[in-house]
């Protein structure tokens, strides 16, 4: 579909046609991840079946960190049967793992690391970054695998913003970028498991668009920046998630000013989520021997 087609297909959505909002989450309290990610978890996988497939979002920042020697950051720690999605918008954010991916990535670029099986990773500020001090905003989703791949081969992927296809909205609305899914002629690079929409917006104060959206599928819509009204009818701030019906094909977005959104929709895995910490599989059963696994070496080391 291309994207006048698709300007055309959501400009003529009914309001029986969009996916109404079930749910507006204003933003907890904050904490720490090691020394380096002051987040916000926006949701997690104890409400698994509104976000599925994604199970978690943690918003690090806005914040200001001033100039350091030492790098900040967490430091090792395992993962097992999901994938971790790192989208920064300000700051460094440097990622190694026991399976032998890793890479550096700063504004507008995107970390898709595939745990699956297993691995221990680290991510630290960069050492420029560290030495330089300067704003940080990023955030990290959590990405569910069905059962027949939680154990796939783990696999990184490091995708920098020249990759990521930046589409204009119709109208002067604004931009959208298509990180994984499609939007239009414009497919995102990310590799998924499971169909899954992640789209980067920014909307123009006074201006709105419709955006249509698989039927079936979960969606959502964080606000990073701006003021919005969804379907004419719900407002978002910054920092609130918008959770939307799964039934509908599609939502229209309207903002009072210039405005940066994140839109999440995916096919829903419809499996039981058992979660424990850093893993999240099928079954008690499954987590037990995760831990085991872990503690006996299996996931790998990190070296010195």
């Amino acid at each position: 579909m291309s994207i006048a087609e698709t300007a055309t297909k959501t400009a003529t959505l009914t309001a029986q046609a969009v996916k109404d909002v079930v749910e507006i989450k204003t933003p907890p309290s904050g904490h720490w991840v090691g020394d380096g990610f002051p987040v916000r978890t926006i949701f997690s996988y104890d409400n698994a079946r509104a976000f599925s497939p994604f199970l978690l979002m943690d918003y690090a920042g806005p914040l200001n960190f001033p100039p350091a020697q030492k790098r900040r950051g967490v430091g090792e720690h395992p993962h097992r049967g999901f994938e971790t999605v790192t989208i920064v918008y300000s700051g460094e954010v440097e990622h190694r793992d026991s399976s032998g991916g890793g890479g550096k990535i700063g504004p507008g670029d995107v970390q898709w690391m595939t745990a699956g099986s297993g691995l221990v990773h680290e991510e630290m500020h960069s050492a420029a970054y560290t030495k330089s001090g300067g704003p940080f905003e990023a955030i990290q989703l959590w990405v569910n695998l069905p059962a027949r791949l939680k154990m796939t081969k783990p696999k990184y992927q490091g995708i920098v913003a020249g990759q990521i296809p930046q589409m204009d909205l119709p109208g002067g609305a604004g931009t959208l970028r298509v990180i994984s899914g499609q939007f239009g002629d414009a497919k995102g690079p990310a590799e998924t498991h499971t169909p899954m929409n992640l789209w980067d917006v920014r909307l123009n104060g006074g201006h709105g668009v419709t955006l249509s959206l698989p039927s079936g599928h979960t969606a959502s819509v964080f606000v990073l920046k701006g003021h919005i009204s969804v379907n004419g009818k719900s407002e978002g701030r910054a920092a609130e998630l918008i959770v939307l019906d799964r039934k509908g094909e599609g939502v229209r977005i309207d903002a009072d000013a210039d405005t940066h959104l994140v839109i999440l929709s995916g096919e829903p895995i419809d499996e039981p989520v058992f979660g424990y910490g850093p893993f999240v599989m099928n079954t008690e059963s499954e987590i037990r021997q995760a831990m085991t696994d872990y503690q006996s070496g299996r996931m790998g080391r990190l070296t010195a």
